[in-house]
């Protein structure tokens, strides 16, 4: 017999890990109610559609991981001491990493999605710019180290993304990162 009531965090949480190992294939509410033990009306009675579903998961991946990073690092005082824990907290291997990728596959369906990835992508990029400028830059030059920085970021996440992250991973960033970011 099926659980009546299931919390939307639980959906929430699930269809986090579903979009991050299928992207939004993966989003399919008989197996999710099944797996949660409920029936797929809980899933309707808070999300209504498969679409307003996703969008509360990018809100969520959004404040997990772009406005958490941010609240962590801002709590500190200086540039230097920002930057080197952004670049610790960015560059850690995350089991769910995978859902920015299949976001921005997603993205190129949805006009509406992608201009939210291109915000997600702007606030990350600034916030970076905003460190560097604290760390001695000028506004130009962290700019483009900010937006290098990000590409970086991207490009390493993928360059790992089915390989175990070596536990030094943060000496192989920054020795990558110096030849553009002196820290």
């Amino acid at each position: 017999m099926p659980k009546i009531i299931v919390k939307k965090e639980e959906w929430i949480n699930l269809g986090y890990e579903l979009f991050a190992e299928q992207g939004d294939s993966g989003i399919v509410v008989e197996k999710m109610a099944k797996k949660l033990k409920v029936n797929k009306s809980s899933f309707y009675w808070y999300f209504k559609t498969k679409e307003n579903f996703i969008k509360e998961l990018i809100m969520f991946y959004i404040n997990k991981e772009t406005t958490r990073i941010i609240d962590l690092t801002n709590s500190l005082q200086v540039g230097l001491e920002k930057f080197k824990t952004f670049i610790a907290l960015i560059y850690k291997q995350d089991p769910y990493f995978d859902f920015v990728f299949y976001l921005k596959r997603y993205a190129r369906k949805k006009k509406e999605i992608q201009t939210i990835v291109d915000e997600i992508d702007y606030k990350r990029i600034e916030y970076a710019c905003t460190i560097l400028q604290e760390m001695g830059y000028s506004k130009q030059e962290a700019k483009i180290k900010a937006t290098f920085l990000h590409k970086h970021f991207i490009g390493y996440h993928e360059t790992i993304r089915y390989k175990e992250q070596s536990p030094d991973y943060e000496k192989e960033v920054r020795k990558e990162l110096n030849l553009v970011i002196k820290y």
